[in-house]
């Protein structure tokens, strides 16, 4: 048997079974859960269990299952913080390409179906490597705390050039 060493997951693993939404959970906790900006309608964090390197997820605030249950306003909102997030990664990551999009429903791949999210994966040529293959293991490169200690302040510069209004842990409340 292979092995991979992973030693942040242990806190996953023996921790006890979290209860209730884990976006909402980071609204109240953005540091513990990598919540790296907060806009008005949303908030952008990364993927506990990423794909590649940088993966990041756009949440609204509201706890709604689709977009279809989002406002117009709620909708740009997060398609805004969508945009700031790839330019980051264009400055910081220098990524080949995006993978956007966004699993609705248990049965179309969503790990947390109740409250609909975006993933934004930036990708490299070769990103996708024989572990993927053989092995049915993705490598990621870079531990997630490294990732957002270089995300965090180049997506902060990026929302204040795109003009984009950004709210405190206390703000984001007046959204619930």
């Amino acid at each position: 048997m292979d092995r991979i060493w992973a030693p942040w997951r242990m806190a996953y693993v023996g921790g006890p079974p979290s209860e209730g939404c884990v976006f909402c959970q980071a609204v109240e906790d953005p540091d513990s859960f990598g919540v790296l900006t907060r806009g008005v309608q949303g908030f952008v964090m990364l993927n506990a269990y990423p794909y590649n390197s940088g993966h990041l997820l756009v949440v609204p605030y509201s706890h709604v299952p689709s977009i279809v249950n989002l406002g117009t306003e709620e909708l740009c909102g997060l398609m805004q913080l969508v945009q700031a997030s790839m330019e980051a990664m264009e400055r910081c990551l220098r990524p080949q390409g995006f993978n956007l999009g966004a699993n609705i429903g248990s049965v179309a791949g969503a790990g947390i179906a109740e409250h609909v999210h975006l993933h934004v994966v930036p990708r490299w040529q070769g990103d996708t490597n024989f572990m993927s293959v053989v092995a049915d293991t993705r490598v990621v490169p870079e531990a997630l705390q490294a990732c957002a200690e270089r995300l965090k302040p180049v997506l902060t510069e990026v929302c204040e050039e795109l003009g984009l209004t950004m709210t405190t842990k206390e703000d984001a409340h007046s959204h619930e």
